[in-house]
């Protein structure tokens, strides 16, 4: 098919053809999987979604993914695959007379020469509950096949009968080089120009800082271009004044990367939150892959902070949660929350060091076996006494080899008040004060 429409038989809403004042991003929207950019894991070899393309058979779907990450492109592609007539709808706009009669129209397509139809409802998230099941006979009877787009978690938005006749994809944000892709793709079909006239830095810009939003990227560049002139050369400041960011000197693979985790490990181990903030926004606003700070805060959690506060590695491990099922951009907040929650925290070293005093211990003596009365069932002495089987639940047995009985590795600090109280009677009462 040479286009995503027949004439005979275009959507309703008028998108058999782009029209050519159209912003760029739509102008660009791919018209072929080959065409396509990101999405590697969800569109691999053999995957359910990319045999949907490839064979023609769509499937109801949500497609679940940020701002610009192509859910509309695939699901104009599905439609294109399979022949089928592409009806699409808003949510924010759409109401029930709207879906009765992309329904309608549907049923009639079906009777009249079996074509089918599929109906694409962005923002799906945005119909309420009783709209949403009006949706479920057509699909059931198989009249559209629906895919809905989603920025929001469809787990919590979608009902839960729906999502069990469609299958959920989640997209992930595109890379930097996706973006660059695509606006090289533009500069090249002449969209904005002769290429000279583009300094190369506000690719770059544009890819780095646009947060994986094809979208916003494509319409910048095209901002930018207008704002320079017909003829006039593109540099960073039109490109800025379109993004309405500044050009920001990080780069995530050299070292203003690596000075920037460590400028803010510092500032949240020095309990400053302003500080600790103000490179988290460095790190985001440069497009940092927030697993990577997230990983940097549950380490901090422990190595910084231990037990002086042990609630600090609940914070930091949900946060790791939250970027990992929500993504971003929401997953940001829980990054500050836990920025300033880590900033504020008592610190406390001790198990760091404690660790590091056993293995070096360890390393120096040798590891030892465990007395005979620790080993396991089948070769203990029998000898072990179960605390819990006397007072206070604690036993004086030894439990260090012999080597090193009366060594001591952990050194509560004065943030961890309460623990050296509490290993002083543990020590008194076992008799090792």
């Amino acid at each position: 098919m040479e286009r995503l429409f027949g004439e005979e038989d275009a959507a309703p809403q008028g998108h058999a053809a782009t029209l050519p004042d159209a912003p760029l991003a739509t102008r660009m929207r791919p018209r072929t999987l080959e065409e396509f950019v990101g999405q590697d894991r969800l569109l691999a070899a053999g995957s359910a979604l990319r045999r949907a393309l490839e064979e023609g058979h769509p499937h109801s779907m949500i497609l679940h993914g940020p701002p610009g990450s192509g859910k509309t492109t695939l699901a104009r592609l599905v439609a294109e695959a399979s022949d089928a007539v592409f009806e699409e709808e808003s949510a924010v706009q759409a109401g029930r007379a709207e879906v009765r009669g992309v329904i309608e129209r549907a049923r009639q397509r079906l009777a009249a020469g079996g074509r089918r139809t599929i109906f694409f409802l962005d923002e799906i998230h945005r119909f309420n509950k009783a709209q949403q099941d009006a949706l479920l006979p057509a699909v059931e009877e198989g009249l559209v096949t629906l895919i809905g787009a989603t920025t929001e978690n469809p787990y919590f938005e979608v009902n839960s009968a729906l999502l069990s006749r469609a299958r959920v994809y989640e997209l992930e944000p595109l890379k930097p080089a996706h973006v660059r892709v695509l606006l090289e793709r533009a500069l090249e079909r002449g969209e904005c120009g002769p290429l000279g006239r583009i300094d190369p830095a506000v690719l770059d810009f544009l890819s780095e800082r646009s947060g994986g939003d094809a979208r916003t990227a494509l319409n910048a560049l095209e901002l930018a271009c207008q704002a320079a002139g017909a003829d006039g050369p593109v540099g960073l400041p039109q490109a800025q004044d379109a993004l309405q960011r500044r050009a920001l000197l990080y780069d995530r693979q050299a070292d203003r990367h690596y000075d920037t985790i460590s400028a803010w490990i510092k500032a949240t181990r020095g309990s400053d939150p302003d500080a600790s903030l103000y490179y988290l926004a460095v790190m985001l606003e440069g497009g940092e892959d927030p697993r990577f700070i997230v990983r940097r805060m549950v380490v901090l959690a422990s190595e910084d902070i231990g037990n002086a506060d042990p609630q600090a590695l609940v914070v930091a491990t949900a946060a790791a949660a939250a970027v990992e099922h929500v993504g971003l951009p929401e997953c940001q907040f829980a990054l500050a929350q836990a920025a300033i929650y880590l900033s504020l925290a008592p610190k406390s070293d001790a198990a760091k060091r404690a660790l590091g005093t056993s293995r070096g211990y360890i390393r120096e003596h040798g590891a030892q076996a465990p007395p005979a009365h620790l080993r396991s069932s089948t070769r203990s002495d029998g000898g072990y006494e179960n605390p819990h089987r006397r007072p206070g639940h604690s036993s004086p047995q030894e439990l260090m080899p012999d080597s090193a009985i009366g060594q001591r590795f952990y050194e509560p600090d004065d943030a961890e008040a309460l623990l050296r109280k509490r290993l002083e009677e543990i020590r008194r009462a076992r008799g090792r004060a």
